[in-house]
């Protein structure tokens, strides 16, 4: 089984107009889809977050080719929540995104993240369907493989690995505003929360601050 990161580049004149708005749209620093589900008549509700003015994204929605109904979350620090509902079959590099996610022995990854007029995923599956899914790419996609890894046996999610304590002082730092900005809460007042000595809820809060960055900075490992 390989593990692989890959970067999509799109010719400009065949470039998807849906696909531009998320990946050059100079209001949006970039676009995430986090989720999406398939449903009747080969149609796909999808959930997008973007950083920056998402409303290109709506007001365009009603003209371009394959979609359906966009709604936009209200903003909050600068992010939104984009559902769309769209018919992906009507445009080839959506298609090919559909066709890949949907065959059996590969699995494309979330999210899918789209900057600077490109597309970059994570992609598992056996050495057979991985090539047959990049063989498919329609004409003018091109499908850059940045990284080949192996999964580890630990699991994805990096909460999971922080310790009963670790997990306490992340959840009251969040509670108490530790993590907003500008900062509204101090190690102290995550201290008393845990009924704690300073310094100890320090130690747990950058044990766990340290756990989680390399987990998810470190996905990808060389064979």
């Amino acid at each position: 089984m390989k593990h692989l990161q890959v970067t999509v580049h799109v010719d400009e004149d065949r470039t998807p107009e849906f696909f531009e708005l998320l990946a050059d749209s100079p209001a949006i620093a970039e676009a995430r889809l986090v989720d999406w589900s398939i449903t009747a008549g080969d149609q796909s509700t999808l959930l997008y977050t973007v950083d920056g003015d998402p409303t290109a994204i709506a007001e365009r929605a009603a003209d371009t080719a394959g979609i359906e109904s966009v709604e936009l979350s209200e903003t909050t620090q600068g992010q939104t929540y984009v559902m769309v509902v769209m018919r992906p079959l009507e445009t080839p590099l959506f298609a090919a995104i559909y066709r890949a996610s949907s065959q059996p022995g590969i699995l494309v990854r979330k999210p899918i993240v789209y900057r600077d007029r490109t597309m970059s995923a994570r992609v598992v599956g056996d050495a057979t369907a991985l090539q047959r899914a990049l063989e498919a790419a329609p004409d003018g996609v091109d499908v850059q493989i940045d990284e080949i890894g192996r999964i580890e046996s630990h699991t994805d999610d990096p909460v999971a690995r922080l310790s009963d304590r670790q997990r306490e002082a992340i959840d009251a730092a969040l509670e108490l505003g530790y993590y907003s900005q500008p900062r509204g809460a101090t190690h102290e007042d995550v201290a008393a929360e845990l009924d704690c000595a300073a310094p100890t809820a320090s130690e747990h809060l950058q044990k766990a601050e340290a756990t989680i960055v390399r987990t998810v900075m470190d996905e990808f490992r060389s064979d």
